[in-house]
């Protein structure tokens, strides 16, 4: 750590740990809990703004972020186990390997099967790690995590994470490394539910410049292959629309990214391809989340469950580097060779 981070005693379940101000002249510091740990992991609470962020260590997991107040994204509590992938990270690979097999190199790799009722390995295997969070300021943290190899992912990842927060919304950054032996197959996404304001998904909007959508069958959500949206009701989203009662848990793509003012590596100014998701309330008020063109999927939930308290609370979208089962396929499969590393980076903002 580049700074001492001050500690804070966890609080009852569901309610705010209290702030602690760094020393007179020290630089700005995050709040952070690690002692004793909350159920979620070591807790992080960043702020820039209207707006703040709690990060869980478990899963690396954005657990909130609201702006002057306003939830952006579903919460849960500190010390509550996290419900599902609700804002976690997702790596080596997002969504569903078909059955938890695939070959590489002339062998079969068998994943575990997280997703029982449909026979799939779901999310990859970062999810319910305990990342370590190496760095936290007011506006920023990081976090990482090294996945060891195993039977069904013989690889070893550096897998690392900045999240900051700006006057424009929450950045995240997810950097993997691949740091060992043997070409690594990867992927990543987010899984933030997103909130834009009061009501549930049928009463929202939703904006999406995507002209193809993943054909999945009904029963296990085995990919198909892409349609154009226009081919199935309610999918095309480049116009906007409301969701209503549409149920969708489909992978996007052939995203219209447009060019926008961005910086380059040494922090100049540069051009971008950027593309945006944008979820409106009725009262006009909305999130939108944009990503760049290292992440040319992205997966759409509407989030139903069978429980009251959980059905359609929240909009899952998730921009993927590759589509369902690309350990399979191949498509878009990032293939990390020794030492190489890939990086992606996606922002949330209110409006």
């Amino acid at each position: 750590m580049s700074e001492p981070i001050p500690a804070a005693s966890v609080p009852p379940p569901g309610t705010t740990p209290p702030v602690v101000e760094p020393a007179p002249g020290a630089p700005p510091t995050a709040r952070l809990v690690t002692s004793p740990v909350p159920v979620s992991g070591a807790q992080v609470v960043l702020e820039r703004g209207g707006y703040r962020a709690e990060i869980a260590g478990v899963g690396a997991t954005l657990r909130t972020l609201t702006f002057e107040g306003r939830d952006l994204v579903v919460p849960f509590a500190a010390d509550e186990v996290r419900p599902g992938f609700r804002g976690a990270l997702l790596a080596p690979w997002p969504n569903r390997v078909t059955d938890g097999r695939y070959e590489r190199d002339g062998v079969e790799h068998q994943l575990p099967l997280n997703e029982v009722k449909r026979g799939h390995a779901l999310h990859g295997l970062a999810h319910w790690a305990d990342w370590t969070i190496d760095q936290a300021q007011a506006a920023r943290a990081s976090a990482s995590f090294v996945l060891v190899p195993s039977d069904g992912y013989p690889w070893r990842l550096a897998l690392s994470v900045v999240y900051e927060l700006t006057d424009d919304g929450l950045t995240t950054t997810v950097t993997a490394r691949n740091a060992g032996t043997g070409v690594a197959p990867y992927g990543t996404a987010p899984h933030p539910y997103l909130v834009p304001g009061e009501g549930r998904v049928d009463d929202w909007s939703f904006t999406l410049p995507a002209a193809s959508y993943l054909e999945v069958t009904d029963d296990r959500l085995v990919p198909v292959g892409t349609r154009p949206v226009g081919d199935r009701d309610g999918f095309d989203f480049r116009d906007g629309h409301a969701i209503g009662d549409l149920f969708v848990d489909h992978a996007f793509t052939d995203l219209a990214f447009t060019a926008v003012d961005g910086v380059d590596g040494a922090g100049g100014p540069a051009q971008e391809a950027r593309v945006t998701a944008t979820v409106t309330a009725r009262d006009g008020h909305g999130v939108t989340m944009s990503w760049g063109a290292e992440l040319p999927w992205v997966q759409v939930h509407t989030a139903d469950r069978p429980e009251p308290e959980n059905d359609r609370v929240g909009l899952a979208v998730e921009p993927m580097t590759c589509p369902p089962d690309a350990f399979n396929s191949g498509d878009d499969l990032v293939l990390l060779a020794p030492g190489e590393a890939h990086s992606a980076s996606w922002t949330i903002a209110a409006f």
